[in-house]
C-alpha cells in the first residue's frame, strides 16, 4: 500500500519536516503502527539504502530498499516491531553506523535568534583569514579537527575572537543539492571552551543561514556530551536520531 502517513512535528518549519517525511515516508508501507513505521523505497541510494529515525516525540520510521527488505525477511502484513526488525537488518548481516542527534530550531527559538544582537568579537571568515585559520587549526588535535569538520572553504564560516586570536569557528555547507536545509560544524580550542564563543560562533553563523534562506541544521554523535550541550545552550532543540547504514556493513 502507498504511505500516506505524515510527519505532523508543529514546532519545526515545514522545510524541515517536509525534507524528512519525504526521506522515510516515499514509497510503499511495508508495517505501520502509531509508533512504528517501515517503508520500502526502490530509489534509495547506496549509502543510504537503509535509514533509521527515531523523533524526539519517541515515534519510530525506517526505510530500505526492496533488496535489503527480501534478504532481512521483511514482508507486508507480519508483526513487526523496533527490536525485531533491528534484529532480522542485523542477522542479515546488515549493520547501522552510529546515530547522530538531530537538532534544528523551533519557530520560536528562530524569531528570538533573528532579533538578537549578538555581543562579541564575532565575524564572517574569508579566504583572507587563511593565516588565521590555519594557525587556529594547529592549535587544536587532529581528532576534534575530523570530528568537527570545520573549514574555510565551506559555505559560510564565522570565528569569535578574544585578544584578536582566533578560539572557536563554525562553518556550514548545503546539506543537499535544490533543499533550504545547511549542516553545520563547530570547533573550539580546548582552553577557551566554557567561555560562550562556541555559543555565539554558531548562533551568528544561524543567523547568517536564516538570511540566506536557509535551516541550520546541528549534528553530532549520542556520546558527544559536550556537543549536545552546545547544541542546547545555542538554542536548538532536539528533532531525532538518525541512523543509516554502515560502510562497514556485509550485506
Amino acid at each position: 500500500m502507498t504511505n500516506q502517513s505524515s510527519l505532523v512535528m508543529p514546532t519545526f518549519s515545514p522545510t524541515i519536516t517536509d525534507y524528512w517525511q519525504e526521506s522515510f515516508l516515499t514509497g510503499d508501507v511495508l508495517y505501520r503502527d502509531e509508533s512504528f513505521t517501515v517503508t520500502i523505497n526502490p530509489d534509495l541510494d547506496e549509502d543510504s539504502r537503509v535509514m533509521v529515525l527515531e523523533l524526539s516525540d519517541g515515534r519510530v520510521m525506517a526505510v530500505l530498499t526492496p533488496e535489503l527488505a527480501k534478504k532481512a525477511g521483511l514482508y507486508q502484513q507480519q508483526d513487526l516491531s523496533e527490536p525485531v526488525f533491528r534484529r532480522k537488518l542485523n542477522d542479515a548481516g546488515v549493520s547501522l553506523h552510529g546515530a547522530d542527534y538531530l537538532f534544528y530550531f523551533s519557530k520560536a527559538d528562530k524569531n528570538e535568534l533573528l532579533q538578537e544582537n549578538l555581543e562579541g568579537d564575532l565575524r564572517r571568515l574569508t579566504e583572507l583569514d587563511e593565516a588565521t585559520f590555519s594557525e587556529f587549526q594547529s592549535s587544536v588535535s587532529e581528532q576534534d579537527l575530523a570530528d568537527a569538520q570545520v573549514e574555510l572553504d565551506h559555505w559560510a564560516v564565522f570565528g569569535s575572537f578574544e585578544q584578536n586570536r582566533l578560539v572557536s569557528a563554525a562553518s556550514m555547507y548545503p546539506w543537499e543539492d535544490d533543499l533550504q536545509i545547511a549542516d553545520l560544524g563547530v570547533l573550539t580550542q580546548t582552553s577557551f571552551r566554557g567561555k560562550g564563543h562556541a555559543r555565539k560562533a554558531v548562533r551568528s553563523i544561524c543567523k547568517h543561514a536564516y538570511g540566506q534562506g536557509y535551516e541550520p541544521q546541528y549534528r553530532c554523535q549520542l556520546d558527544n556530551h559536550a556537543s549536545t550541550l552546545l547544541a542546547k545552550a545555542a538554542g536548538l532543540s532536539l528533532f531525532g536520531k538518525w541512523e543509516v547504514i554502515s560502510p562497514d556493513s556485509t550485506d
